[in-house]
């Protein structure tokens, strides 16, 4: 939470941080509170008292924002790469392609297409009949533990689940991987081998993230089917509820050089990257350590 809301404010209060990346790492920033909010609370509850009471609605409620936000980050993911790509490998052009409005324009569909797919989900659950057990055997009412215990035909539910996953989160799989294929090809023709190293630390960091948060999602969602482990279900929905928000303003945000200047003019009142002397010599430092920040 600090860390999104740290993102959050210095993207809403820093000039320098308008451009089209920081506008989507706030979008990530907020779709990860709302991870955060949504499912923490009550797993907070489970771990102290063993148990935790929810309604029925309540739940419902849940699973949908849970699946919402789901989709969203993905949708994200997705868009932050192709605006790598643009300013990578189409550097003359990211300007007038990535102008003031197409940003706002991508987030705000990402938004949308997340809610709305989630829907699509949820009317199918609320056709379900539950007349065996009320307990979920998991820290939040997730979509395979409640598939669980209902006593109707799940598969019209699985068959739509299945068929999100892989027609818009495995294409958007495939389009991260093509964007950073091109990436990678433009990057091997930079002469300079630190710059090399520098972006290939960077992808490698971000590629990371994104092949544990997509491939625990279609773990998840492909096939939510009765046989489904409920054990490995928990462990990977604690990487997409616990890990991923946690990880995501590290590696996307606090570890960015403009995050840093930014931080530290608002709270340490100087700019890093202005030019300092040392004290009655004159000489002036070119390099001055900042332990704890690397970039």
């Amino acid at each position: 939470m600090f860390g999104n809301l740290l993102i959050i404010g210095l993207v809403s209060s820093t000039s320098q941080l308008q451009s089209p990346m920081y506008i989507f790492l706030t979008h990530l920033s907020v779709c990860d509170i709302l991870i955060s909010t949504n499912v923490g609370p009550n797993t907070l509850r489970v771990i102290a008292s063993r148990t935790c009471y929810i309604s029925a609605l309540s739940c419902d409620i849940q699973l949908y924002f849970f699946g919402a936000s789901a989709l969203v980050e993905s949708a994200l993911l997705s868009v932050m790469s192709y605006d790598r790509y643009l300013a990578i490998c189409n550097p003359l052009h990211y300007a007038a392609i990535m102008n003031h409005t197409l940003p706002h324009s991508l987030a705000m569909t990402c938004w949308l297409a997340g809610f709305l797919l989630s829907m699509i989900t949820e009317i199918l659950i609320f056709q379900l009949d539950f007349c065996g057990p009320n307990i979920i055997d998991h820290f939040f009412c997730d979509l395979a533990p409640l598939l669980q215990l209902s006593c109707s035909d799940t598969k019209s539910v699985e068959i739509q689940v299945s068929i999100t996953v892989m027609t818009i989160v495995f294409t958007q799989l495939l389009f991260v991987i093509g964007t950073y294929i091109c990436i990678f090809s433009s990057i091997l023709q930079l002469s300079s081998t630190s710059s090399r190293q520098k972006v290939f630390s960077s992808c490698s960091s971000h590629l990371m993230v994104v092949s544990t948060y997509y491939g625990t999602l279609i773990a998840l969602y492909v096939a939510p089917s009765r046989g489904y482990s409920l054990n490995l279900n928990k462990m990977l929905s604690l990487l997409n509820t616990i890990v991923t928000p946690l990880c995501n303003p590290i590696i996307y945000s606090l570890r960015n050089k403009e995050i840093k200047i930014a931080l530290s003019k608002i709270y340490f009142r100087k700019d890093p990257s202005r030019d300092q002397r040392q004290p009655g010599t004159g000489k002036r430092i070119n390099h001055v350590p900042l332990p704890f920040l690397h970039s």
